[in-house]
């Protein structure tokens, strides 16, 4: 059965395309098909093939589905800012209703496992009157929420899950990714968004000094998003 998920993060930098390249990877090495979609991203790199995110291409290589880059990411903007300021700067106006056309395009190829993943975290502006998280709630995903882990992650954690929920989404899992190598009272921290996020734990990400989708992906349990169901 396809399975599609939005992936958000607490906080930019939370680490969401280092989790959502290792749930494609997990499900390749198990044998399912994959594809993602990075439907707006900033922080774009001019090439002689147009302008290139690093975070799409790391997706677009954990797809099994024949997907172009403009597929993975249609919405490219050069400067590494908030993407409604960006698209703004170049003269776009970015749509929900738009980006889920984008996004069901994708999703019509029915992989057995689709990510789509935001920008920054759950209520990023993308023009006056809507959010990136109404894209979630129009194409009625369940989220996968990356928390980044270092000093203020239980604050940013529990107020994500709570607009998450004041949204109508429900929450597929989380998953604890240690972006602080020496963050302070790991395993405590650890223990308090254990017992006050009311979803399933997908996986704990140490710090890596190489972190592959592949070494990333041994970190993570698929079971609780039932691929095979």
């Amino acid at each position: 059965m396809a399975k599609t998920f939005f992936v958000t993060g607490t906080d930019t930098d939370a680490g969401k395309t280092r989790v959502a390249c290792g749930l494609l990877a997990a499900a390749k090495a198990q044998g399912f098909s994959t594809a993602a979609v990075k439907p707006v991203a900033s922080g774009c790199e001019a090439t002689a093939a147009g302008l290139r995110n690093s975070d799409a291409l790391a997706l677009h290589e954990q797809c099994t589905l024949s997907l172009v880059y403009e597929q993975v990411n249609p919405i490219a903007l050069a400067p590494a800012i908030a993407p409604h300021i960006a698209a703004a700067q170049a003269g776009r106006v970015l749509s929900v209703d738009r980006l889920a056309g984008l996004c069901r395009g994708v999703m019509m190829s029915r992989a057995d496992l689709t990510i789509i993943e935001g920008a920054g975290g759950w209520r990023v502006p993308l023009n006056p009157s809507e959010n990136l998280s109404d894209l979630a709630r129009l194409l009625e995903l369940p989220v996968i929420l990356v928390v980044g882990m270092k000093l203020g992650c239980i604050n940013h954690a529990l107020l994500t899950y709570e607009a998450l929920v004041r949204d109508g989404i429900r929450v597929a899992g989380w998953v604890a990714n240690q972006i602080q190598p020496d963050m302070a009272v790991y395993a405590e921290n650890l223990a308090t968004l254990k017992a006050r996020l009311p979803a399933p734990l997908l996986g704990e990400v140490p710090h890596l000094a190489h972190p592959s989708a592949e070494a990333v992906a041994g970190h993570l349990d698929l079971a609780p998003l039932a691929l095979a169901g």
